[in-house]
């Protein structure tokens, strides 16, 4: 039996600000439902992915900026941090694990899981893009 992962909750500020960001990254807009002033949910999903976001009014996600850490899989990080780049969304740049602490530029070697861009979304949600050939798109 598979056990998927489908949706990952976050808290935000502004729904509509999250939204627009997200749209921004390329992400797909799967629902936009409110019903009044005390309910609203949006999800989105990443390009390629079957996991998607969700977050808006009375929806869960915990606190604002609380979801850490969660990790995007790309096969290609420079066009990745170029994306983000166009996107006008502030980054770390592209780095890589040497003796134990982060550097400045791809893995070398362009090993999977060797490459990553680190960003936050305007509420403090942290992403992490990592670059994996052997499985992104699969």
């Amino acid at each position: 039996m598979d056990w998927k992962l489908e949706l990952v909750v976050l808290g935000v500020t502004d729904v509509d600000r999250a939204k627009a960001f997200y749209e921004k990254l390329g992400f797909h807009l799967d629902v936009d439902h409110q019903v009044g002033d005390a309910f609203r949910v949006v999800q989105l999903t990443p390009p390629g992915s079957s996991c998607s976001i969700t977050f808006g009014i009375n929806v869960g996600g915990g606190e604002p900026g609380a979801t850490k850490g969660t990790h995007l899989v790309v096969d290609d990080i420079e066009a990745a941090h170029a994306h983000l780049e166009e996107a006008g969304v502030a980054n770390g740049g592209i780095q890589h694990f040497e003796e134990g602490a982060m550097t400045p530029g791809p893995d070398p070697q362009r090993q999977d899981f060797g490459s990553y861009v680190f960003f936050d979304d305007p509420d403090g949600n942290s992403w992490a893009v990592q670059e994996v050939h052997h499985r992104a798109g699969a």
